[in-house]
């Protein structure tokens, strides 16, 4: 961090970038991306939007084409109080054009999105990796099943719970930066 600090900013904190601040009634937009944006992503965008939805727009997306919604993963959200009215499987794509919102936080919840080529986000949003195993892979008997589900859905929920308490119309964007790799570090699955 302290060589991109160097590098980007000559090592003057006043030439940094920071995230602008929200105009009156403007939130942060965040997205959430993982490969198939049938479960992790979803409860990501989801719970973000139960826990904090006066701050922030929380948007979710995949990078595979083709995806529908986990009906485990729909059915864990919806046991627990969240609206699942509006999602849907969604693609990166969306987030691309003209009309796309600018986002200002970017977290791939799952290792294979990490991986692969993500596009160059206008505005340079702070990003993160905070990779949670992937439920839908999870075998055994329903209950089994339903429990990789549960886990995945309280790792994020947590990781959301410690960004949304941060401070981040006030934090200048590499101490936003530092808390995201925090955050992903100090909550991996043991």
């Amino acid at each position: 961090m302290s060589f991109l600090f160097a590098e980007c900013c000559r090592g003057r904190p006043e030439l940094c970038p920071t995230l602008p601040d929200p105009a009156p009634g403007r939130k942060f937009n965040v997205l959430f991306i993982c490969t198939g944006n049938s479960a992790r992503s979803v409860f990501a965008e989801s719970i973000l939007r139960h826990e904090a939805a006066d701050r922030f727009e929380a948007f979710s997306a995949g990078t595979r084409a083709f995806s529908e919604l986990n009906p485990i993963a729909v059915e864990i959200l919806r046991n627990k109080g969240h609206d699942v009215s509006r999602l849907r499987a969604k693609t990166v794509s969306e987030f691309q054009g003209p009309d796309a919102p600018v986002m200002d936080f970017v977290f791939t919840v799952c290792d294979q999105a990490a991986n692969e080529e993500c596009p160059a986000w206008p505005g340079q949003p702070v990003s993160a990796h905070w990779g949670v195993p992937d439920p839908v892979k999870a075998t055994g008997t329903q209950a089994e099943r339903t429990l990789a589900f549960q886990h995945a859905f309280a790792a994020l929920r947590n990781r959301i719970r410690a960004f949304a308490a941060l401070p981040v119309d006030r934090l200048g964007r590499a101490a936003l930066q530092a808390r995201m790799d925090d955050i992903a570090q100090d909550m991996e699955p043991q």
